[in-house]
């Protein structure tokens, strides 16, 4: 299993807000399903991140490409593969 971080930067703060219970709840799916590692925003306003855990960076696409912030065009997406190191 990998794990792949998720930029979602601020594409339309107006939508973000509409859209934002929605991702919310998208979110709370795909972790009770195994397949999100952590998320949040950034408190500057610039947008924020999912740390998703796949086999595939293909996988990790379609999963972004439901999120319904993406969908409406709030936010745009970013996909780059993490190699996790844990603090000591």
């Amino acid at each position: 299993m990998k794990h792949f971080v998720v930029f979602l930067p601020m594409l339309d703060e107006e939508k973000s807000q509409t859209y934002r219970a929605q991702h919310l709840e998208y979110l709370s799916e795909m972790r009770n399903e195994g397949h999100i590692f952590a998320n949040g925003r950034f408190v500057d306003g610039a947008g924020g991140m999912v740390i998703y855990k796949a086999e595939s960076f293909e996988t990790v696409e379609g999963f972004a490409l439901k999120d319904p912030y993406v969908v409406n065009k709030a936010r745009g997406y970013e996909i780059h593969e993490w190699d996790m190191v844990l603090a000591d």
